[in-house]
């Protein structure tokens, strides 16, 4: 059975997404001003988010990066694409690891998985200009 969508739901939607734009932004702004560890971990978590959302547009453009040096190396020499993504896939695993590592400063307590996500967002970061001065190079 097709579904059928209403011109007033339709509406509702298309007016509803500046707005939650506006309510992303106000997010943010109340960063600025987190008091209780709850806030805290919400702005972590959203400051991880950016992070990672920068990580993955590094890594696209480095990948492709790669991928152009490959193609301009004869068949023999060729594998910079393929160690860039053994790399990134041995990354993951050692950011959120090393993490959890840091985190047991305040085992068991509520800024344990703060200072976790804190960590996370600060290693992408690192990893994404990694990435970047990658780019830089070729």
């Amino acid at each position: 059975m097709p579904h059928r969508f209403s011109t007033s739901g339709l509406i509702q939607v298309c007016l509803a997404l500046p707005l939650s734009g506006l309510l992303a932004t106000a997010a943010l702004a109340a960063c600025d001003d987190a008091q209780t560890t709850r806030e805290m971990r919400i702005c972590a978590g959203q400051d991880f988010d950016l992070a990672d959302a920068e990580l993955n547009r590094a890594y696209k453009a480095a990948r492709q990066s790669m991928h152009d040096l490959d193609r301009d190396l004869p068949d023999t020499l060729r594998g910079a694409e393929d160690a860039l993504l053994q790399a990134q896939r041995a990354w993951i695993p050692f950011r959120d690891a090393a993490c959890i590592a840091e985190g047991f400063q305040f085992r068991g307590g509520s800024f344990e998985p703060l200072m976790v996500t804190i960590c996370k967002a600060e290693l992408t970061r690192q990893r994404r200009d990694q990435l970047r001065s990658m780019i830089e190079v070729n």
